[in-house]
């Protein structure tokens, strides 16, 4: 079987050309670190063989993110309704995938290790959760409020 990235140029056929794998990337003003997950989902689909897509759901930003993420391989929908749920509904609406994988676009997800989220969804598992927090929290990389709400 032949499978890979499916950048978002290119064309494809229900029949024989399913997507797989949709890793979707909600984005408000975030061009300093969307390119790097990009990449490294994109790398890691390829990786893997998979058969994939990247979709970052840009909710308005002005710092360029939309450009950045297409640069490094993603397709971008805007979002126009405000916040964080309605750009994650935007990027799931738009993807093709038969299994969705969603992280932020800040860097604190490491997307080029997919393979244990991709592995347990093919088991049949109806979700799969992440914890980005195991083996500490780096300093300075989360504000103080979200740091106190984890502690609760």
């Amino acid at each position: 079987m032949s499978a890979h990235y499916c950048p978002p140029s290119a064309p494809t056929n229900a029949a024989t050309d399913s997507i797989e794998v949709s890793v979707v990337m909600p984005c408000l003003n975030e061009a300093r670190t969307v390119g790097r997950c990009v990449a490294k989902a994109v790398q890691c689909l390829e990786r893997l063989g998979i058969r994939g897509e990247v979709i970052v759901a840009d909710n308005g930003s002005t710092d360029g993110s939309a450009a950045v993420a297409r640069e490094h391989g993603a397709k971008v929908v805007h979002v126009a309704r405000k916040g964080y749920g309605n750009a994650l509904q935007g990027g799931i609406a738009a993807a093709r995938g038969r299994f969705i994988i969603m992280g932020d676009a800040d860097d604190s997800y490491d997307f080029s290790r997919l393979e244990a989220f991709i592995e347990k969804l093919r088991e049949g598992y109806d979700l799969v959760m992440g914890n980005r927090f195991r083996g500490g929290i780096m300093p300075g990389a989360m504000p103080p409020l979200h740091l106190s709400l984890i502690h609760i």
